[in-house]
């Protein structure tokens, strides 16, 4: 029983350790992404989980949203927007939102940085930051 106690605390400990980190543009911890689909805010509390079949829960298991292929849903089923395989961010109407580069770099539609999310997946930083779920 230690012995499984002690492999289930290094299996969180793993998944935590391997949290990537979204920070705004000035470098400020905004929140972390745990490979499980935990978002943490900048305090370490839970306030999201993003599940491996796109739904999007609070802390209190309330559906937020749900990222079904490159759409983004509200609880309603309604379009919230588009991630383009490119990276590029749509709202409801086509009209470009942002961009979410390969290296993780975060512009808005005027090109300015607005933020980083180094090693979180592409769907999962454009919705922190552009669809205003968190």
């Amino acid at each position: 029983m230690k012995r499984l106690i002690t492999l289930m605390l290094m299996v969180l400990s793993i998944g935590y350790l391997n949290a990537q980190t979204i920070r705004n543009s000035n470098q400020s911890v905004l929140a972390t992404i745990s490979p499980n689909g935990d978002v943490r805010n900048s305090n370490n509390s839970l306030v999201a989980r993003i599940s491996s079949n796109g739904d999007i829960r609070d802390s209190n298991n309330r559906l937020l949203a749900k990222i079904d292929g490159n759409t983004v849903r509200n609880p309603n089923n309604s379009v919230l927007g588009y991630i383009n395989n490119d990276g590029t961010v749509r709202n409801n109407n086509q009209s470009v939102l942002g961009r979410v580069s390969s290296d993780g770099t975060i512009r808005n539609s005027n090109n300015s940085v607005i933020g980083y999310a180094k090693g979180v997946p592409m769907k999962y930083a454009a919705v922190y930051f552009f669809f205003n779920i968190f």
